[in-house]
């Protein structure tokens, strides 16, 4: 060959090199977040399977360690030019159906405080879905851009080994087996009894974790391990305590629209496993590990509630967090968020927090998210870490438009301690003037009547009210208010319910979520000292108690005024007792501290 011909091969060579390398489909970026790539945009090319991951344990006793059963969706560049891929990983409970509902499925709340219950109906999962899909979740929103999307049944539910622990240990080493095997360091199989090994040859090894509800808890159990790969999560509405979660300050409480359930019943719902290992699972699980250890009578915080707190492991984590709640949501609370965004930013972690004014569920716009994967697990520099904190909607504005803080609470939020002045069964005054309080003031526990009558009645004993002066300008709120009560119980125990309101109440069709209870909060008299110990109180005895009420981020009005409401059982979350207990307020000894942004002269600006 002459050199001249070498020379033309040569040429032709690397022209062809250059046409398949400029061919190969790779993951794209622009002003810092992963763009659709068409080539990874057609599902009839996207590959997908499904396996069996081994964990660490045998939480169903059958002598074998369990095996969850993942599914994997991804592009066919990652089988047929090498390519590998960041995972984003969902997993949960509910993919493989849930118990419909029964009567008798809750716990019958119409008794006594500290009265023993009876038993309460249980319920069969009838089982859904055919492989190799496990769930279509985050896969048109990911894999388009670059990810692989991976799903997998936390243990017992499914086709998943093992049972449902409602936040027990294997709860967390589940997802961290997957994570490890998505690294090489765990054996995957292609059924769930055989010997056959499959692997993650398409994983960079990078994994971010995201979900709704129980589906967000997981991410942050998963992160909780220290697991390496782990390296973002964005959990929305998760419940990081299941204390937290059942119990308010030591009151038997229920979750919003849910009551009389409680942490067996969830296992219950869940209990999707094989049906061969319930009865052994039921047994050990639900009527011993959880009948012994959650306490309706008393409502204690114990050891069986904190191995369920995740606050409580939070040493080993690395992952960053973007967090996502809604301050209206009464199912799973938004301290849920808080409290773990408040110790992640503390251990130094990458943190962000995500506020919306609605319920349950909402994640962060699309931007966030994208912006937040991009750069933890693409590795692309986008500045991410030095973004805003805080994201909160405003009231009247899109949850894909929410205004940038430095952090949440708002740094210039000020607490700004009011005080009470009697005005029962009419409504008293709220006042910075602590000169006002004096006296006692009682009310008639009766469970027949809602907070939202409560709150609009001009004249009843069943609650006592406190209302500032009428505001003249917006006043915004942002973070915890804290109140203390003094305050006694004609029985050995009462429940206690506080509202914070705005005033006058808009009951019309066209009000929003927003309108009228601004935050709330409630507890057990008796644990006035702990919530890790109660005692029967002394009928006219009176106790000082201090707790928060849930956190909030709230532009009142003006025209409206801002109410404290104090009264007994609220019928919609706590237990419901034979009304006529009498509960009796030491206006001197009872006060409530609220996050004023601008502090105290921003309350008196607004009001005169």
């Amino acid at each position: 060959m002459t050199s001249k011909i070498k020379v033309q091969f040569l040429i032709l060579f690397l022209i062809a090199f250059s046409i398949n390398a400029q061919e190969k489909a790779v993951p794209v970026f622009k002003d810092g977040e992963a763009q659709i790539v068409e080539a990874f945009n057609n599902p009839e090319n996207w590959i997908r399977t499904d396996l069996w991951v081994e964990t660490t344990f045998d939480s169903d006793g059958d002598g074998k360690l369990d095996r969850m059963h993942v599914d994997v969706t991804r592009p066919a560049q990652t089988e047929t030019e090498g390519l590998k891929l960041p995972i984003v990983y969902e997993s949960s409970p509910y993919y493989a159906g849930t118990a419909g509902d029964a009567p008798g499925l809750f716990w019958e709340v119409k008794h006594e405080i500290g009265e023993k219950e009876k038993p309460r109906t249980h319920v069969e999962v009838q089982r859904r879905g055919e492989r190799p899909i496990i769930s279509n979740s985050q896969i048109k929103t990911w894999v388009p851009r670059g990810y692989i999307v991976v799903h997998s049944s936390s243990p017992g539910t499914g086709l998943s080994d093992g049972t449902p622990t409602v936040g027990g240990d294997n709860e967390s080493l589940a997802p961290k087996a997957v994570i490890d095997w998505l690294n090489g360091r765990a054996k995957g199989f292609t059924s769930r009894e055989g010997t056959e090994t499959v692997t993650a040859f398409w994983s960079t090894g990078k994994v971010g974790m995201t979900g709704t509800s129980y589906n967000g808890t997981i991410p942050l159990a998963a992160a909780t391990t220290g697991v390496e790969g782990l390296e973002a999560i964005i959990p929305v509405s998760p419940n990081t305590s299941y204390y937290h979660y059942y119990r308010s300050n030591g009151l038997v409480r229920s979750p919003g629209g849910y009551l009389g359930e409680d942490i067996d019943v969830l296992y219950d719902y869940i209990h999707s496993g094989k049906e061969e290992n319930r009865a052994r699972n039921n047994k050990v699980i639900r009527d011993t590990e959880l009948a012994n250890g959650m306490d309706r009578i008393t409502g204690d915080y114990n050891d069986f509630w904190a191995g369920r707190d995740y606050l409580n492991d939070m040493k080993p984590m690395k992952a960053a967090l973007l967090m996502s709640h809604g301050f209206n949501d009464w199912n799973v609370m938004p301290e849920h968020s808080y409290r773990i965004y408040k110790k992640a930013s503390e251990m130094g972690l990458p943190t962000q927090i995500y506020y919306h004014q609605n319920g349950h569920g909402g994640p962060p716009p699309m931007i966030l998210m994208n912006r937040w994967f991009t750069r933890y697990l693409h590795g692309v520099e986008n500045n991410v870490e030095n973004d805003a904190k805080a994201w909160i909607v405003r009231e009247d504005d899109q949850n894909d438009a929410p205004t940038a803080y430095k952090n949440y609470p708002n740094p210039d939020a000020e607490p700004v301690t009011f005080y009470l002045e009697a005005g029962a069964p009419k409504a008293g005054n709220l006042s910075t003037d602590k000169s006002i309080s004096k006296g006692k003031e009682t009310l008639v526990d009766n469970y027949s009547f809602s907070s939202e009558m409560l709150a609009q009645a001009a004249y009843t004993n069943h609650r006592l009210l406190y209302v500032t002066p009428v505001l003249k300008e917006d006043l915004h709120i942002s973070g915890l208010a804290t109140i203390t009560v003094k305050a006694s119980s004609s029985k050995a125990a009462v429940n206690l319910s506080v509202y914070l309101v705005s005033l006058p109440w808009d009951s019309g069709r066209r009000s929003k979520i927003t309108d009228n209870i601004i935050t709330r909060g409630w507890a057990d008299l008796q644990n006035y000292k702990s919530i890790s110990k109660g005692e029967a109180l002394k009928p006219g005895k009176f106790y000082e108690m201090t707790f928060d009420l849930q956190p909030d981020d709230q532009i009142i009005k003006k025209g409206q005024q801002i109410g404290l409401m104090i009264f007994s059982s609220d019928n919609n979350y706590t237990l419901l007792p034979k009304p006529g207990t009498e509960l009796t307020i030491d206006l001197q000894g009872t006060k409530i501290t609220i996050p004023v942004v601008g502090g105290e002269n921003a309350f008196k600006k607004a009001i005169e």
